[in-house]
């Protein structure tokens, strides 16, 4: 059972070690748990609904409570004081593309605008019921819309329902031999349609590739009739309409079924750390990595405050105290180390291969390897850090986080302005921020930027909300300054939407403008996201 207002099943629990809770204390003082508004106080709250019958929908009070929102900070602050005031008029779950294509019409019949829904697990806004005067709303949920179409291992490629989530994907296609690869760390709830139209990025894209890189075709219903991407391998037939697919956010229809390029299920699929002695050298080394063609599937490097905070998330103070001695040893102080986590995919020929050159770059920037036990830990947690969320929401704390990437030249610059800024947000409330970073992606350009900051929940709705956007602001605001883009991962959605103007220019907006008008004349697709 998915918890109503929080993070992920509610039989799941991650607990912060009591050396983490004293580093929170003593970054930024004392959290105070508030209460939270009862499920039965917001069923209370939610009006009537706006919509005709209809065989497909329901109207359920709490269906329309879970589909109302998806798990950015605006959303947690609502749904935990109370302060959700819009919310759709009822929820339809489609089981074919046939009912798909009623939904639309009975939608254009009664003046009903929609929002596609997969997984619910945007953070950035994507899934907000914005007041459109009295045009009900429709939450069109493919979560039925889950099953295999097809699989083609000659071609490698595999055609799923969009609604389908990560890990019965994963299912399906292992049983016949086959990955995609795809890996957010919202894996367990988000669904392959959601990571097209946001342009996700999994955490082993290195290796298998980004969601556009592993999108092949599909079908979008639209307002105005149905686009079909056929899987070419390749075409110079003019602009490659997939690309409008991808990142569309909602806007240009319902994404009903994705053809994939799908992979072997590999032999091996290693993950190993090391340590740098500091952050120049840490940098230095995975960007000479990421220039060589030697095959990683991912690396994931933290600066020292994430190292140092990540060490106390890991609890078991013996073992990290022995591995902190370890690297003093190895003139690694306990305040300037960063740790690295490097990936290998393959057969165990490749995976030694690979592993023997990269290790060979990284030792030329002063690396010291671990081994594989912090990287295996890794990969048996790492769907379950969101759940840290409902930890220390109940505590008293509240965590969010801001991404970009940027080229090479910036990476340093913009990591440490961006962590000043967010700490500056909280000035004006004489309110401390515990910042931390970590370069999720690299490429040989340059690399992501992905930054976490966690601080203390105030007593009321409105203060809370403040106090984040003023951090949020401050953080967009130097990402823009530094050049950066606004989402490398998270997409747009409602969060990003005051500064995409800066990315794509003013006749950029205004092409995404006229593309949305043109396919959704009566703005009945998602309203408001990406541009207003």
């Amino acid at each position: 059972m998915q918890i109503w207002n929080g993070w992920g099943d509610e039989g799941v629990q991650m607990s912060l070690p009591p050396v983490a809770m004293r580093l929170l204390r003593d970054r930024i003082g004392e959290g105070t748990a508030q209460e939270d508004l009862p499920l039965k106080k917001m069923i209370a709250r939610v009006p009537d609904s706006r919509l005709p019958n209809h065989s497909l929908i329901t109207t359920d009070a709490k269906e329309r409570i879970v589909h109302s929102h998806g798990q950015s900070f605006s959303d947690w602050v609502a749904l935990r004081k109370g302060a959700l005031k819009h919310f759709p008029d009822g929820v339809a779950l489609p089981t074919t593309t046939e009912e798909v294509q009623t939904l639309l019409g009975f939608a254009r019949k009664h003046d009903v605008i929609i929002i596609p829904y997969g997984g619910g697990t945007s953070v950035v806004g994507h899934l907000d019921v914005l007041p459109e005067g009295n045009r009900p709303v429709l939450s069109l949920s493919l979560e039925r819309l889950n099953r295999m179409v097809s699989i083609d291992p000659h071609n490698r490629l595999a055609t799923f329902e969009a609604g389908v989530r990560g890990p019965d994907l994963e299912a399906q296609l292992r049983a016949h031999g086959f990955t995609l690869g795809h890996y957010p760390q919202s894996f367990e709830y988000s669904t392959l349609g959601g990571w097209v139209v946001t342009r996700s990025s999994g955490q082993q894209s290195a290796y298998y590739g980004r969601i556009e890189n592993l999108f092949a075709g599909g079908e979008i219903h639209t307002p105005r009739g149905i686009i079909k991407c056929p899987p070419f391998p390749a075409s110079a037939a003019g602009p490659d309409l997939r690309q409008l697919v991808l990142g569309s956010e909602g806007r240009l229809g319902v994404l009903v079924n994705a053809i994939v390029k799908v992979s072997p299920i590999p032999r091996r699929d290693d993950v190993l750390a090391l340590f740098f002695p500091s952050w120049g050298d840490a940098v230095e080394g995975v960007r000479s990595l990421a220039m060589a063609d030697v095959g990683y599937s991912m690396v994931r490097l933290s600066n020292p405050t994430e190292t140092m905070t990540n060490l106390a998330l890991a609890g078991r103070e013996k073992m990290i105290n022995l591995l902190r001695k370890y690297l003093r040893f190895r003139n690694i102080g306990d305040d300037g180390g960063c740790m690295c986590l490097v990936g290998f995919i393959g057969s165990g020929e490749q995976v030694r291969r690979s592993r023997r050159l990269a290790f060979s770059i990284l030792k030329r920037h002063k690396s010291i390897s671990l081994g594989k036990p912090i990287g295996e830990a890794w990969k048996k947690n790492r769907f379950r850090v969101p759940y840290l969320r409902n930890t220390l929401w109940n505590m008293g704390y509240a965590i969010d986080t801001v991404e970009t990437a940027v080229n090479w030249d910036k990476v340093t610059g913009t990591m440490e302005a961006l962590e000043n800024a967010i700490v500056e947000g909280l000035d004006g409330w004489k309110e401390k921020v515990h910042v931390f970073s970590h370069l999720s992606h690299v490429y040989p350009t340059g690399s992501s930027i992905y930054t976490t900051f966690v601080f203390r929940i105030a007593e009321g709705a409105e203060e809370m909300l403040a106090r984040w956007k003023a951090i949020k602001t401050s953080a967009s605001l130097e990402i823009v300054r530094a050049g950066g883009t606004i989402s490398h991962q998270h997409g747009v959605g409602l969060d990003h939407r005051p500064y995409l103007e800066s990315e794509k220019g003013a006749l950029g907006m205004e092409i995404l403008r006229q593309l949305f008008a043109h396919i959704d004349p009566e703005a009945r697709m998602n309203p408001g996201k990406l541009v207003e």
